[in-house]
């Protein structure tokens, strides 16, 4: 009896002492279509719903601690259980996570093969809206927020620190990290004017989705004045950090031969015509340029374990060590 009453009391206190706080957030938010929208018509846009699930590893001994807190955004497929894995990872080292939900919000499941129902923009404006409404949270370090995200979500990621973009959304609050996974980096920015605070991308080799040429290319353009670094893994596709086996989709877009510009209002031009792709129609109309139906994806066992590293290194380097 005295070892059941042990035994007990011992799974009591660690569970108090280490419980976890898991609450879903809403707030406004609005869809615009292009980089532009926000950047010419932001106070216009119709506002939309939007909610996310933060979870805090909460300290019984300390209730009103602040935490670092991590936003991640899924890719195209929606959130994944490789995604989850590292916002796992983030909450056993102490940081507070919020799993962003752009596209249940909106009611939409994927956006592979059409790219336009809910958009980078959308969900770029969408992460900072986020970031309003934590950093008025009383465990949440507002100062120590970071910004992670795959694929879709990894241009979040990534053209979250645009200037011209971030100081129209929020001249206040900035994100302290940006780590991208696998985004689109076939964009050549006019304004190359990046945020001060530590970025990184993670892509495969051999990714045929979102290739890692252009991603290369764009972080050589941008070291020179901003804290940005890449790492490639070798015989690594699009998903690289999954637990699935490398396999054929046929209706992702392929954008090994696309490179578009992307002016300072946001406006991102088709090659050859020059003109903005600034609604689906025109989307579709500049894709016919340079983009192909079929990509691989899937993971590499050894890239996907030196990413999980990198990333909790990376992330208690820029949330902690400062």
């Amino acid at each position: 009896m005295k070892r059941l009453f042990f035994i007990l009391s011992f799974l009591v206190i660690n569970y108090v002492s280490g419980q976890i706080n898991q609450e879903l957030v809403h707030f406004h938010s609005a869809n615009p279509f292009s980089l532009s929208d926000i950047i010419n018509d932001l106070d216009k846009l119709e506002k939309q719903n939007v909610f996310g699930k933060l979870t805090i590893p909460l300290d019984s001994l300390n209730p009103n601690k602040k935490y670092p807190l991590i936003i991640g955004v899924a890719g195209s497929m929606g959130w994944r259980k490789h995604h989850l894995d590292y916002m796992k990872i983030y909450q056993e080292e102490g940081f507070a996570t919020f799993e962003l939900n752009s596209f249940k919000s909106r009611g939409i499941t994927s956006t592979v093969g059409s790219q336009n129902q809910v958009t980078a923009a959308a969900m770029i404006l969408d992460s900072y809206r986020a970031l309003d409404k934590l950093s008025k949270h009383s465990n949440i370090d507002k100062n120590k927020v970071a910004i992670t995200g795959w694929s879709l979500g990894g241009a979040v990621a990534l053209f979250s620190g645009w200037m011209p973009l971030k100081n129209i959304i929020s001249e206040e609050l900035s994100f302290a990290a940006h780590l991208a996974f696998y985004p689109p980096c076939f964009f050549n920015p006019q304004n190359i004017l990046f945020t001060k605070a530590p970025m990184h991308i993670l892509i495969g080799e051999d990714d045929n989705w979102t290739p890692s040429n252009p991603c290369e290319n764009l972080v050589d353009i941008l070291s020179e004045n901003n804290n940005i670094g890449i790492t490639v893994y070798p015989n690594s596709h699009h998903g690289f950090d999954s637990e699935e086996p490398v396999h054929r989709n046929e209706n992702g877009y392929s954008f090994k031969n696309c490179l578009f510009d992307l002016t300072e209002k946001g406006d991102v031009l088709m090659n050859y015509l020059g003109l903005p792709m600034s609604n689906p129609i025109l989307q579709k109309i500049g894709f016919l340029f340079c983009v192909d139906r079929g990509v691989s994806i899937g993971g590499n066992s050894e890239a996907r374990k030196k990413s999980l590293s990198f990333a909790k290194s990376f992330m208690k380097t820029s949330l902690t060590n400062n």
